[in-house]
């Protein structure tokens, strides 16, 4: 049997022309974009340009080869069905690619490291959960759309549909975690309950918002740890967003004193030391008798600083601050227990002795300071 190498080399030589001329397209293409961006205002085609690279490296000559295809003979079938399941799976990739690189050129034009990032935080975290639903709807159409090439399944697929009742509701109750994860992260993007690099407590744990995926929320806990948060939950429950409409924040600090503490004095220290912190924005600044208990008063310091951080540094410092002032300036000022002993047998009114032991004490303090 001789074979016909003509049938053969004719067809394959017009493939290789197409993948040819596709990837010379390409160069082409690619060497262009990143000049006409660095020309341009921006560099916007060039981010585009950085993701779409790699997987239109495989549309290109796909392209090609499709516009050939019509006129090569004796190109067999599975061969032709390969081809186009390539096409479908380079196009889902060009998608998911150009999702990206919008959602690198959005991120581009807002900057986050800025003092006042409320409106970039925003965008960011619009941008992430919306480009990352598309992409996972993008993937999930394209999949089905090039499952349906083949015979079997297309049939399948009728009958699903023609079942659509039972099927959907098998499938939805299947896929109902997904779903409504999917669908809270919609809700999350557009009303923005909370933002990338927000400050949040959830389930009792302090952290700022790390990561917004599809499904979940990463949350940065502020001991490196990670909190997982599916965005259910997140609609859900409650929690502490710090970060809502601003950074800003009042700190407090609580101090217990014996009632002999002289508030004024402690108030002047307080505003003497704050004066000296670069944390405190200088906005509250207030000492307080918040609380007078059997054998102690509660005085409450309110300040103000930026930021969570910043405000916990500023507390940290004032509290050891207040405390050594106390300490050097009215020892006794500090919390004392105070114990009255009733008057027993064979003790005199006066503090007179027995033979039996000390005198009893009446109204003095268990924690004497003693002779100055």
């Amino acid at each position: 049997m001789t074979t016909d190498w003509t049938a053969v080399l004719i067809p394959a030589g017009q493939v290789g022309l197409a993948v040819v001329g596709g990837l010379l397209v390409h160069w082409v293409v690619f060497a262009t974009l990143p000049r006409l961006g660095r020309e341009g205002s921006g560099d916007t085609l060039g981010l585009f340009a950085d993701r779409l690279r790699r997987p239109s490296l495989l549309v290109f000559p796909l392209m090609g080869i499709q516009l050939v295809l019509p006129s090569v003979e004796a190109l067999p079938d599975p061969v032709g069905h390969l081809l186009t399941l390539a096409v479908y799976g380079a196009l889902i990739w060009v998608v998911v690619a150009f999702l990206g690189g919008l959602e690198a050129v959005v991120r581009s034009r807002h900057d986050v490291t800025v003092a006042d990032n409320l409106e970039a935080r925003r965008v960011h975290t619009q941008i992430s959960v919306m480009t990352r639903a598309l992409m996972v709807v993008t993937v999930i159409v394209g999949t089905a759309a090039a499952l349906m090439t083949f015979e079997p399944i297309r049939a399948l697929g009728t009958a699903i549909l023609a079942s659509a009742g039972l099927a959907g509701l098998v499938i939805g109750l299947a896929a109902r975690p997904v779903l409504e994860n999917l669908i809270a992260g919609l809700q999350i993007a557009l009303t923005q309950p909370i933002r990338l690099d927000d400050v949040v407590v959830i389930d009792g744990e302090w952290g700022r918002i790390e990561e917004i995926t599809v499904t979940y929320v990463v949350v940065r806990i502020w001991d490196q740890r990670r909190l997982i948060v599916p965005f259910s939950r997140i609609i859900a429950q409650p929690f502490q967003n710090w970060t809502r409409h601003s950074s800003e924040i009042l700190g407090t600090v609580f101090i217990h004193t014996d009632y002999t503490v002289p508030v004024e004095a402690l108030r002047t220290e307080l505003e003497a030391a704050v004066k000296e912190r670069e944390e405190w924005d200088e906005r509250v600044c207030v000492l307080q008798v918040t609380d007078a208990g059997p054998s102690t008063m509660e005085l409450r310091a309110l300040v103000s600083a930026r930021d969570s951080g910043q405000a916990w540094d500023l507390r940290v410092h004032l509290r050891e601050r207040l405390l050594e002032f106390l300490q050097r300036e009215y020892p006794e000022s500090l919390p004392r227990t105070r114990v009255e002993l009733p008057i027993g047998e064979g003790v005199s009114p006066a503090g007179g002795g027995s033979d039996d032991g000390p005198p009893a004490a009446t109204g003095v303090d268990s924690l004497d300071p003693g002779p100055s």
